[in-house]
C-alpha cells in the first residue's frame, strides 16, 4: 500500500498540491483523475520521488520515502514499474533488449536468464515472435504493451502508469486498460494511474481520486461516480453528452 499523508508541493510562491491524503491499495487499480491543471501530474512525479515535495509523507508498506537512506530508495525503485505516457522505448534496441533493460539496471541475472524473464512478459502482454523488431516497427498498441511488458519484467510492487491509453484508438485502449487490470490482478500489484480518460474510469476505476486545482475534491469507485453530487466531479464526468445519457440510464435503474 503506498498511503500519502497531508502533501503539498509548491513551485515559488505558487502551491500546486494542497494538502493531499489518501491512499493506493494493493491489487487494486487506483485512478488519478482531473482537468490539466489539476495536479496531477506532480502529484504523479511526487510518488515517484522524481521532484521533492515540500511538506506531509508518501509511505510504502508502512515506511516513509523521507526516511530511506540512498540505498533503501535504490531497493524501492528496483520495486516501481512505470508506463510512460509515450512508452519511452528506445528507438537503438529491440524489443527484446527493451523489456531486459531494467533487468540489467537492477539485477545481477546472466544474459540467458534476462532473456528468458523478457520472452515470458512478452507472451503474457500477448506478444510472440517481436523480439528482433525494432520500436519503429511497431504499431501504437504494440509499443504500449511493450512499454507494460518492461514496467513488469522485474516484478515491481508497485506499478505506475501515466495516460497510458494516449494516442490509442479507443478499441486499443480497452485492450490496455484490461490488460493493466489483469496484470494487477495476477501479480497482486499496487497500481496507480494518472488518467483523463473517462472509458477508462468506467473500465477498471476499483479506487478513483478526482483532483482539482491541486486538492483531492472527491474518492470513490467506478460504482459510485455516477450518485456523487459533488459538482467538480460532475462538470468533469458529465462533460460529454454520452456519459450524461449513461448515468441517466444508470439511475433510472
Amino acid at each position: 500500500m503506498i498511503e500519502v499523508d497531508n502533501l503539498h508541493k509548491a513551485f515559488g510562491g505558487a502551491e500546486v498540491l494542497k494538502g493531499i491524503s489518501t491512499s493506493f491499495e494493493q491489487g487494486k487499480t487506483n485512478l488519478i483523475i482531473g482537468q490539466s491543471g489539476s495536479g496531477k501530474t506532480v502529484f504523479l512525479k511526487c510518488l515517484l520521488g522524481l521532484i521533492d515535495y515540500t511538506h506531509g509523507s508518501i509511505s510504502y508498506d508502512l515506511e516513509k520515502f523521507d526516511g530511506l537512506s540512498s540505498a533503501k530508495k535504490r531497493i524501492l525503485r528496483s520495486k516501481i514499474g512505470m508506463v510512460f505516457q509515450g512508452s519511452a522505448l528506445f528507438d537503438s534496441m529491440t524489443i527484446l533488449e527493451n523489456v531486459m533493460f531494467p533487468l540489467r539496471m537492477f539485477t545481477k541475472q546472466s544474459e540467458s536468464e534476462m532473456q528468458d524473464r523478457a520472452e515470458i512478459v512478452l507472451k503474457r502482454v500477448n506478444l510472440l515472435d517481436v523480439h528482433s523488431k525494432m520500436p519503429s516497427e511497431a504499431s501504437g498498441g504494440m509499443q504500449k504493451r511493450v512499454a507494460i511488458a518492461r514496467a513488469i519484467v522485474n516484478k515491481p510492487k508497485y506499478l505506475f502508469c501515466d495516460e497510458p491509453n494516449s494516442g490509442l484508438d479507443p478499441k486499443t485502449a480497452i485492450v490496455i486498460d484490461n490488460l493493466i487490470h489483469e496484470i494487477t490482478k495476477e501479480y497482486s500489484i499496487v497500481t496507480v494511474i494518472n488518467s483523463h480518460d473517462m472509458n477508462s474510469v468506467m473500465e477498471i476505476g476499483e479506487k478513483i481520486i478526482f483532483l482539482k486545482d491541486g486538492e483531492k475534491a472527491w474518492e470513490g469507485s467506478k460504482e459510485t461516480i455516477f450518485k456523487t453530487n459533488n459538482e467538480a466531479v460532475s462538470s468533469f464526468v458529465y462533460s460529454s453528452n454520452l456519459f450524461k445519457k449513461v448515468r441517466e440510464m444508470y439511475l433510472k435503474g
